[in-house]
């Protein structure tokens, strides 16, 4: 499976193309919020003639979610999440609005639920679904054991760990899920954070200041 990690919104958030040999893709976490993101998202999909099967959000913060009007209308596609975090999108545009981004438009309701244990597919591919709430009440991280790849959101970062005093979000079971979920897969997993540079659980586990 290959990546592709692309930076949008004001935030700086990681919108991730996963695909493999099959031609299939999933897109994580669609952040898109100018037509110039969604236009380089279109054309990063198209140089490469790959077909997104599959739209899925680690959480639904606005920023990780701008672009989910734009994968329905585009490719029919509507967000896979946790149901826990389903409130937060009724009030996404407000949200933004209070964080400095106005024009957000209503992201559609989600297409499907995912709970933890779930394993979803694309192509050739799979991804387990770990729960991990405390950034937000229904946080997820995909995770591929074939490819040593775990995609964090925004749970867990280079050197770092999620906010937890946004509403919804509790820092004891942030850190709790961290070690008991995250800090157990092998030290060379590649980790793809919601926001930043890329890191390794074995980095995590040494030099995370927020672990020890």
């Amino acid at each position: 499976m290959e990546y592709e990690i692309l930076v949008n919104n004001p935030w700086q958030e990681n919108t991730v193309v996963l695909y493999d040999g099959t031609g299939e893709a999933a897109i994580v976490d669609c952040g898109c919020f100018t037509q110039e993101e969604r236009q380089r998202l279109e054309d990063f999909l198209a140089a490469r003639q790959l077909k997104p099967v599959l739209l899925l959000d680690t959480h639904l913060h606005p920023d990780h979610v701008f672009g989910n009007g734009f994968m329905k209308e585009r490719y029919g596609l509507l967000a896979q999440a946790s149901q826990a975090d389903e409130p937060l999108l009724a009030h996404a545009p407000e949200y933004a609005a209070m964080l400095g981004l106005r024009g957000m438009e209503q992201p559609p309701a989600l297409g499907a639920y995912l709970w933890d244990g779930d394993r979803v597919k694309f192509g050739a591919s799979e991804l387990e679904v770990i729960a991990v709430p405390g950034h937000s009440p229904g946080g997820l991280c995909y995770y591929s054991e074939a490819d040593s790849l775990l995609l964090a959101g925004d749970v867990l970062f280079a050197g770092s760990v999620g906010r937890a005093d946004l509403p919804g979000g509790d820092a004891r079971a942030l850190i709790e899920g961290i070690k008991n979920k995250l800090m157990c897969l092998p030290d060379g997993t590649k980790v793809i954070a919601g926001h930043g540079g890329m890191t390794t659980i074995g980095e995590e586990r040494k030099y995370n200041p927020f672990l020890r």
